[in-house]
């Protein structure tokens, strides 16, 4: 199993000592990686949670946290509609050499910010996968263009442009000469990571992603997902298990069920009804203010599929949701895909949270999780201190490391007999 934690981390306004030490602590546990999203437009609610250290460019973060730590995974977010991939190249080869071979792409096309770097409005869903497609190739050609081997010439020029190659791509969206500027880490490729789950998302993933974070609050919503990732990687020629699916696991972890319920209760107590009937008709379109708070929610009172929504994985969400239990008003507006990201929700005493990790796992409903951390620092002291320990204990995670670089963490690396 895997286990990552995400890095937005400091409710209190988290400032660069306090990511350090979270990141420290996620190491004394031997989770794979620290993950950190991004975004590239100012939101408001999220700058109210952070104080504003939302806003850190996640990859300056994990250069500065990579020299505070020796063998933690840091996953930093670039965006592909937005950053040319001679600079993605650049950035994160530099970052694999400043970690010695500890960083992962979380590979993201945006759902916004166009109007900060052009005039232009967003493109389609296709169209930033399809650039997302071509941008990564090109980043792989930069890497490789510039092998690790050079710094094994001792300086004999003849040698240096033997390996170091131009690329000459000349593709839809760019046009790059090469080579990179850097070597290549000899940790070898860097880990890919993802987060559409649309289908055009799923079969990108399944292209080339090592492992893909997911919303999935339901469990016939995770092993769907996961059986088709599997699958649509076996078609594309790769093995099913070179796709793994990681949820976010927004937990509460309390001594009893009710102390870490009321943790929950508090951490959303802010959400106003009309906050919840706002957060609703952004999803999906739909206004059901003058239902009553029993009134049930039927399929048949949808809005049209094909409407334009901000995030279609989160509408498709909510819609299953309606579709499958026909929830009164008053559940549906206290639902996660609702008033949250819709991670997989863990409310209770740490034994209740082993058990529904371990239930999800053995049905096939994810392949590890991103810890997201939920209520006060109680919650997450006792997932450090007593949840990671009895996954141990249960042998569904490691102990010590066995390596010290991402890839190893993650499986990549095949050890071949002597």
């Amino acid at each position: 199993m895997h286990i990552a934690v995400h890095g937005n981390h400091g409710k209190k306004g988290a400032l660069l000592d306090e990511h350090i030490a979270f990141a420290q602590r996620a190491e004394e546990a031997k989770l794979d990686f620290l993950f950190k999203a991004d975004y590239l437009v100012a939101h408001p609610e999220l700058m109210a949670k952070t104080k504003g250290t939302v806003g850190l460019d996640p990859s300056f973060l994990m250069a500065t946290v990579a020299r505070e730590t020796k063998q933690i995974g840091l996953v930093t977010t670039i965006s592909t509609s937005f950053i040319p991939p001679y600079l993605i190249a650049r950035q994160l080869q530099s970052l694999n050499w400043i970690s010695e071979g500890r960083v992962g792409w979380n590979i993201v096309t945006s759902i916004d910010g166009a109007n900060n770097f052009s005039n232009e409005p967003m493109a389609s869903s296709e169209e930033r996968y399809a650039k997302a497609s071509e941008c990564i190739e090109v980043v792989k050609q930069l890497w490789h263009s510039h092998p690790y081997e050079v710094l094994e010439t001792n300086g004999d020029l003849e040698k240096i442009n033997e390996l170091v190659k131009p690329i000459e791509h000349e593709g839809e969206f760019f046009h790059i000469n090469g080579p990179l500027n850097l070597p290549m880490h000899p940790a070898g490729d860097i880990p890919f990571f993802q987060a559409g789950a649309s289908d055009v998302g799923r079969q990108f993933a399944a292209t080339v992603s090592n492992a893909i974070f997911a919303a999935t609050p339901a469990m016939e919503v995770g092993v769907e997902m996961r059986n088709d990732l599997r699958k649509r990687a076996v078609e594309v020629g790769r093995s099913a298990d070179d796709i793994r699916l990681l949820p976010g696991l927004y937990f509460f972890i309390g001594d009893t069920y009710e102390e870490a319920l009321e943790m929950y209760r508090q951490a959303h107590a802010h959400l106003t009804l009309e906050r919840r009937y706002s957060a609703l008709e952004s999803v999906i379109g739909m206004d059901i203010r003058h239902l009553a708070l029993q009134d049930q929610i039927t399929a048949d009172m949808l809005p049209p599929k094909d409407q334009k929504v901000r995030s279609k994985t989160h509408a498709d969400l909510v819609r299953r949701y309606i579709i499958d239990n026909e929830p009164t008003v008053e559940v549906l507006l206290a639902r996660p895909e609702v008033i949250g990201s819709a991670h997989l929700v863990a409310i209770g005493t740490p034994q209740d949270i082993v058990n529904q990790i371990i239930t999800f796992y053995e049905e096939g409903a994810l392949d590890g999780f991103i810890a997201v951390p939920g209520g006060p620092p109680k919650s997450l002291d006792l997932f450090f201190s007593d949840v990671i320990p009895m996954l141990v204990e249960r042998g569904l995670f490691r102990a010590e490391y066995e390596g010290s670089t991402l890839r190893s963490h993650l499986g990549l690396d095949v050890l071949l007999p002597n």
